[in-house]
């Protein structure tokens, strides 16, 4: 009998419109956009981005020049988001899978991995450029 006072609000709310905007920047609302595009044109300005903490673990970094090849940081990623391209001997991180704690560079020798201030890495499309670093 407690869950009956529930019922109402789950009813209302499956047919309610979602309160958050989508993303990425294609769906903002036409308010935002247009201010973004007085922004590129130098007729309005945005406020700067709070500062990020030092040490702080975002997007990784790859030497491709400085990698030996060893294959210890994808032993060591716990989500397995690390994957040893045996031919070249190189490295491909899939970034929509790392969960960012940092051990692979930790562990790289020659310190070719590094946690960069990069944060804002949402997209569409697993696949794209921005979420594979190689």
């Amino acid at each position: 009998m407690s869950s009956l006072p529930m019922i109402p609000e789950l009813l209302r709310q499956l047919f309610r419109t979602p309160a958050t905007n989508k993303f990425p920047a294609k769906y903002l609302p036409p308010s935002v956009t247009k201010y973004l595009e007085k922004v590129g044109r130098g007729e309005a300005t945005l406020n700067p981005p709070i500062a990020i903490p030092p040490k702080f673990r975002g997007k990784i970094s790859y030497d491709r020049d400085g990698c030996i090849g060893c294959s210890l940081c994808v032993k060591i990623c716990p989500s397995n988001a690390i994957e040893l391209i045996k031919e070249t001997k190189r490295i491909r991180i899939w970034v929509d899978q790392c969960i960012f704690c940092s051990q692979c560079t930790d562990i790289c020798p020659k310190g070719g991995l590094k946690m960069t201030g990069e944060y804002l890495l949402a997209d569409e499309n697993r696949y794209s450029e921005n979420l594979i670093v190689e």
